[in-house]
């Protein structure tokens, strides 16, 4: 309405004017020249590639690859699901945005295909577990108002698992869990019988065993950002972006799922212009190969 009210035309022809670009799903390779020069600068500068996904009604995810010390979309795409061939194709691209000057440290919520490519295509880079993702999924597995001692206590421990700052604190912390395991050790093993049902037992307690094994998880991925200083304990750079999409699609409620995939590509171009000297050079590039779509 704003446009319309500004340069005086119908709602039809404006319709006409930007139907083309309502077709075109933007691609990164469209904007790439568009990203900071330390992204393509030969002498190594520390940063961390921070990777998460986000689920348009169960019908794909569209995934994107962000420079979080930089605060900078590097990649995205859209799939079907975050399997592991899709995640390896993206890996392909995004090296060729970041071959000449490599992540020192990655960042992502443990995905087994996230995982897997950083191993094949980044193997010595070191890898952070995001703890928001980990403390979510305990809190979940931990309910609060549980009639268990022993879950009340476990969800204490879970909760501050995102403030340790030090080895010494990582240390009465690790101390903490293996002391509830001592204590509930019996706990943990108790198996519920099935009557009349395919499965002969179950354990009982099974959520609280898997939040003990998220807690019992590697240190090394765990608490990687003790050891390097550059590295966050957290996807939260991802995670504000990811909410502010979710606002932005709220805000544009009747969209369909291919719809909104165009929509997001679009959003994710223009956050690379930082002026108008770059949507000039980004229209430029674009016009002749959209009007050809």
């Amino acid at each position: 309405m704003a446009i319309i009210e500004k340069i005086f035309v119908s709602r039809t022809s404006l319709w006409r004017k930007f139907k083309p670009f309502f077709k075109y799903r933007s691609t990164p390779e469209d904007s790439v020249f568009l990203l900071p020069k330390n992204t393509f600068n030969i002498k190594p500068i520390p940063w961390v590639l921070g990777i998460d996904g986000k689920w348009l009604r169960r019908q794909g995810v569209v995934m994107i690859y962000r420079d979080v010390t930089n605060k900078t979309n590097l990649y995205w795409s859209f799939h079907s699901s975050e399997s592991y061939e899709s995640i390896e194709k993206d890996f392909e691209r995004v090296n060729l945005i970041i071959k000449n000057n490599l992540p020192s440290g990655v960042v992502s919520d443990w995905k087994g295909a996230i995982v897997s490519a950083v191993n094949i295509f980044l193997p010595p880079t070191p890898h952070q577990r995001c703890l928001s993702h980990v403390q979510r999924q305990l809190l979940r597995l931990l309910p609060l108002r549980s009639p268990l001692p022993s879950t009340q206590k476990l969800r204490i421990i879970a909760k501050v698992i995102t403030d340790i700052e030090t080895h010494e604190e990582k240390y009465y912390w690790r101390a903490s869990v293996n002391y509830w395991v001592f204590k509930y050790e019996n706990l943990l093993k108790e198996k519920t019988l099935g009557v009349g049902t395919k499965k002969k037992w179950w354990y009982t307690h099974g959520n609280t065993r898997r939040a003990v094994n998220l807690l019992m998880f590697d240190d090394k991925h765990l608490f990687a950002y003790l050891d390097y200083s550059f590295l966050p304990n957290t996807n939260n750079s991802l995670e504000g972006s990811n909410s502010q999409i979710k606002t932005k699609l709220s805000n544009h409620r009747g969209m369909k799922t291919p719809q909104q995939v165009i929509f997001l590509f679009w959003l994710f171009t223009f956050r690379r212009v930082k002026n108008r000297r770059g949507l000039k050079s980004l229209w430029d590039s674009l016009k002749n190969k959209i009007c050809r779509y």
